[in-house]
């Protein structure tokens, strides 16, 4: 594996960890909202408001992870002089654009599109 695929595949499993840990939450979240309350003080659906309040934090913290890995994984790309797809069609697309006005400001070759040479 080289080190690109290396990369993502570091960051798609710390993705993959951030997301893991959240759903995993939200499958446990009305148990545990449940076995508090049994245990007494509070009322299973005050337990499960604080309960969403925390998986809201933990959610938001999870994509801030996911910003700074994608963030970290622009900078090794760029360290290593790689770029993105999204930046390589774009500059594709850039160059075609140069290209065709190139060729609106060129006059036509002899013998070409039907001109006669001369």
């Amino acid at each position: 594996m080289d080190d690109r695929g290396a990369i993502r595949e570091l960051v798609q499993q710390l993705g993959l960890a951030a997301v893991g840990a959240v759903s995993l939450t939200a499958e446990r979240a009305d148990r545990l909202a449940e076995d508090l309350a049994g245990r007494g003080g509070m009322r299973r659906d005050e337990v499960r408001s604080v309960i969403e309040e925390s998986m809201g934090r933990w959610r938001s913290e999870a994509g801030r992870v996911g910003d700074r890995a994608g963030a970290l994984l622009a900078d090794v790309l760029a360290d290593l002089g790689l770029v993105t797809k999204e930046q390589y069609e774009e500059l594709e697309l850039r160059v075609a654009q140069l290209e065709h006005r190139l060729r609106l400001l060129e006059p036509p070759l002899p013998g070409s599109n039907g001109a006669p040479p001369g």
